[in-house]
């Protein structure tokens, strides 16, 4: 029925709502703020809801200039800004959030062309701002992802502006087509437009971990994996994500590690043992700098001023 004529299904949970078609189940929760399972062809892809991201690990520029101990702020509402409101339309429509007892209406046969939830997280800063990231599905299963940060000029620099993926298991490598190498929106000179495959998840071997492996102005990028975390699961096929740009090119870093983890590591032997792939796509990203360690900032045209408002959106597109 609802596989077979170009619409979705949709479940009408107490505190969740599921969107299911041919091959993909979809969970998007309101309590936990986001979307919870992205099940495709049977694989899950999400070990955390995706969240908004505001820190980057802090690079030998940065504690040179000291800018993390300027931006502070955002380390904290990177790990525990709250989702605060949910808005739920079903083929454009707003309705009524659908929690219980409210979901009973529902006979559990409902179908729609397209689905779209809109969780809006207040950072935890003073002053506060808001994020807004929306999740619009279509029948074939794609989800475009659109990000709104509204600027506030009383905040810090922002390190970064992106949304946190964090997946189950480590990607054996990606694919991408966009600059070659690394690169910063103050190093990018010398990136060749290309497609590119990286095996595994490298991390840069500076001698203090810290933020790497962004890559600019991207058009799309796949991600495999070889491994799930269901033990019932032993098809040795490998499996893929397809990631493509949507309004605008975008950028991102694929690592094994969230920059918290960087950021609390002084050397690399005290990384954890890689166990996920951390995608974080981003809207904005600040410069590395580079003119010296001893106390040089990035220059003007590479900082992101916290009072300006950042809009991006990508698009998740299931792999057949």
């Amino acid at each position: 029925m609802a596989y077979t004529n170009n619409q979705l299904k949709l479940v009408y949970g107490d505190g969740s709502l599921g969107v299911q078609g041919h091959g993909f189940r979809y969970l998007f929760s309101y309590e936990r703020g986001g979307l919870e399972s992205l099940n495709i062809n049977g694989k899950e892809w999400l070990y955390r809801v995706p969240q908004p991201t505001f820190w980057r690990a802090t690079t030998d520029n940065d504690r040179g200039n000291g800018f993390s101990r300027k931006s502070a702020q955002w380390l904290a509402a990177d790990q525990f800004s709250a989702c605060t409101k949910v808005t739920v339309k079903i083929d454009g429509q707003v309705i009524e959030l659908p929690i219980a007892p409210l979901n009973n209406r529902y006979t559990g046969a409902e179908t729609a062309a397209t689905a779209e939830i809109d969780f809006e997280f207040t950072t935890n800063t003073l002053p506060t701002t808001t994020v807004h990231v929306n999740y619009l599905v279509s029948p074939n299963g794609a989800i475009k992802i659109a990000v709104h940060y509204l600027g506030q000029a009383d905040l810090p620099e922002l390190p970064v502006l992106g949304l946190r993926l964090v997946m189950p298991t480590s990607a054996t490598g990606f694919t991408y087509q966009g600059l070659s190498g690394e690169t910063y929106p103050d190093r990018m000179a010398g990136g060749i437009p290309g497609t590119y495959h990286i095996k595994g998840l490298p991390v840069t071997p500076y001698l203090v971990p810290q933020d790497c492996g962004m890559h600019m102005q991207t058009q799309w990028l796949k991600i495999t994996r070889a491994s799930t975390q269901n033990n019932a699961d032993n098809d040795p096929v490998p499996f893929s994500l397809t990631i493509q740009a949507a309004s605008q090119a975008f950028n991102f870093s694929c690592l094994p590690y969230t920059a918290e983890e960087l950021e609390n590591a002084t050397h690399h032997e005290e990384l954890p043992l890689p166990r996920r792939t951390v995608l974080c796509i981003a809207g904005a990203v600040r410069g590395v700098g580079g003119i010296d360690s001893w106390g040089a900032d990035v220059e003007s045209d590479y900082q992101i001023s916290a009072a300006q408002n950042i809009d991006f959106d990508f698009t998740i597109v299931p792999e057949r």
